[in-house]
């Protein structure tokens, strides 16, 4: 195997599109949170209303708003520490 990447990015560019996927991905978890804000209410109301099936879909709508959350936060932090990793190594 070959030592060098087929394709090769400079730094300052791989930054510029570290930095737009990080603006994407702020804007997919703001999202998320909206939409688990929206399916958490409708929950409520279907609990209310004593209806087991919908219940089920309402909550099963919540728990896949809280897995695409979790994921996006993962990468946001993984992106974090990669940052202060590469910071810490600079100012040494």
């Amino acid at each position: 195997m070959s030592e060098n990447p087929i394709l090769t990015v400079d730094k300052k560019t791989w930054s510029k599109w570290s930095f737009y996927l990080n603006v994407v991905i702020f804007i997919i978890i703001a999202v998320v949170i909206y939409l688990l804000i929206l399916d958490a209410f409708h929950a409520g109301i279907v609990y209310v209303q004593s209806d087991p099936t919908l219940l089920t879909n309402a909550w099963i709508a919540v728990v896949r708003d809280v897995a695409f959350l979790a994921v996006g936060l993962v990468i946001l932090f993984v992106q974090m520490f990669n940052y202060y990793r590469q910071l810490s190594r600079r100012s040494w």
